[in-house]
C-alpha cells in the first residue's frame, strides 16, 4: 500500500495544505494533442473545472438519455437494488449508481471520442470508468448535497492513492438557479481540506443519503470561498461539465417544479489503482468503486470499432 499522501477522518482538527499531486498530468505546453486546447487547460489547472454549455446539441441523443432514465425509475428491480439510493426524507429516488453497465445508451458516453480525448488529456493517461451514476431531484422534494471533496471520499474509503481522476457531468434537462445547479468553489482543488471524524463501517449506507462524515471544516469553507467566491453553471440539457477530483461542490434542494437529473462518470488514471481503504474500513461495493473493470476504455473503444 502506498504511503498516505492526504490524511483524513481524523480525530484531531488538522489544517488544509496545498496538494502533492499535479492537476494536469505530464506537460501541460505539449497536452494540447485533443481537444482541449491551451486555454481550456490553463483554466481547468487554475479553477480546477471547465464548463461547455450545449456541447452535446443533438436533442435526439438526450431525449433518448432521459428516456433510459424514466425507464430505470420504473424498474423495481433497480429501484429496490442497493445501486439505487431513495431520499431520506421525501422518498425519492437520489442517485442510481453504476449507470454504465445498466443502460447501453450510457455506456457509449463513455467511450466517446470527445469526452475520453478530454479526460486523457487531463490525465495524461488511459482511463477506466471509476464509478458512474445519475443524481437526481425531482421537482419540490429533490434534496441537496454538502459540501465535499469526491477525491476525500475516494482517498478514504476507496483507497484511491493519488488526486488522477476526472468527474464528467452531463446535464439530462435544464439546470438553472431555481432546480439545485452545482456549486463549486474555484480553485479549491489546489488544496487537501483534512476532515475530522473515524469513518464508520459501511459508511456508504448513511452518507449516500446524507454525507456528514467526510465534510470540510466550516472554517476552510470560509476561508477558500472568501478567497475565490461560489461558482454554479448552468445551461440546457447537454451541457457538460469537467472538474476535478478534488475540487470541492456542492448543490442546494430543489425548489422549483422543474426536475433536475444529471449524469456522472467519473474516470481514474490507470496508472492511479485503488490499494486498500486510506480510512481503514472494508472497501466499497464494486458499483461505487469498480476494483475488477480497471482496463482502459481506449483500449474498450478499439475493440467496439474493429467490432463493427
Amino acid at each position: 500500500m502506498l504511503p498516505d499522501q492526504y490524511p483524513t477522518r481524523l480525530e484531531r482538527r488538522m489544517n488544509m495544505f496545498y496538494r502533492r499531486d499535479p492537476v494536469i498530468h505530464g506537460n501541460i505546453a505539449t497536452a494540447t494533442s485533443g481537444p482541449l486546447k491551451q486555454h481550456h487547460l490553463e483554466q481547468y489547472k487554475k479553477e480546477g473545472f471547465l464548463w461547455f454549455e450545449n456541447l452535446f446539441s443533438d436533442t435526439a441523443i438526450m431525449d433518448n438519455l432521459l428516456k433510459e432514465f424514466s425507464d430505470l425509475e420504473k424498474d423495481q428491480s433497480i429501484v429496490k437494488s442497493e445501486q439505487a439510493i431513495c431520499d431520506s426524507n421525501s422518498g425519492s429516488l437520489r442517485s442510481v449508481f453504476g449507470i454504465h453497465e445498466l443502460s447501453e445508451e450510457f455506456a457509449r458516453l463513455t467511450v466517446s471520442d470527445l469526452i475520453l480525448g478530454m479526460v486523457r488529456q487531463l490525465l495524461g493517461s488511459d482511463v477506466y470508468i471509476h464509478q458512474s451514476r445519475i443524481n437526481a431531484k425531482p421537482g419540490f422534494v429533490g434534496g441537496g448535497f454538502n459540501w465535499h471533496s469526491d477525491f476525500e471520499t475516494w482517498h478514504a474509503e476507496d483507497g484511491m492513492p493519488s488526486m488522477r481522476a476526472v468527474s464528467a457531468s452531463l446535464l439530462l434537462n435544464d439546470n438553472n438557479e431555481f432546480n439545485g445547479p452545482l456549486m463549486l468553489i474555484p480553485g479549491s482543488h489546489r488544496y487537501h481540506v483534512p476532515c475530522q471524524g473515524v469513518t464508520p463501517d459501511e459508511n456508504w449506507k448513511r452518507s449516500l443519503k446524507s454525507q456528514q462524515v467526510g465534510v470540510p471544516d466550516t472554517a476552510s469553507l470560509k476561508r477558500l470561498i472568501n478567497n475565490s467566491g461560489i461558482a454554479a453553471p448552468k445551461g440546457g440539457a447537454g451541457s457538460l461539465l469537467l472538474f476535478e477530483c478534488n475540487t470541492l461542490h456542492a448543490s442546494q434542494r430543489n425548489l422549483s417544479p422543474w426536475p433536475r437529473a444529471n449524469a456522472f462518470f467519473v474516470f481514474n488514471s490507470v496508472e492511479n489503482a485503488l490499494e486498500k481503504p486510506y480510512a481503514g474500513t472494508c472497501p466499497r461495493p464494486d458499483y461505487l468503486a469498480a476494483r475488477e473493470a480497471t482496463a482502459g476504455l481506449s483500449q474498450v473503444h478499439h475493440a467496439q470499432q474493429v467490432a463493427m
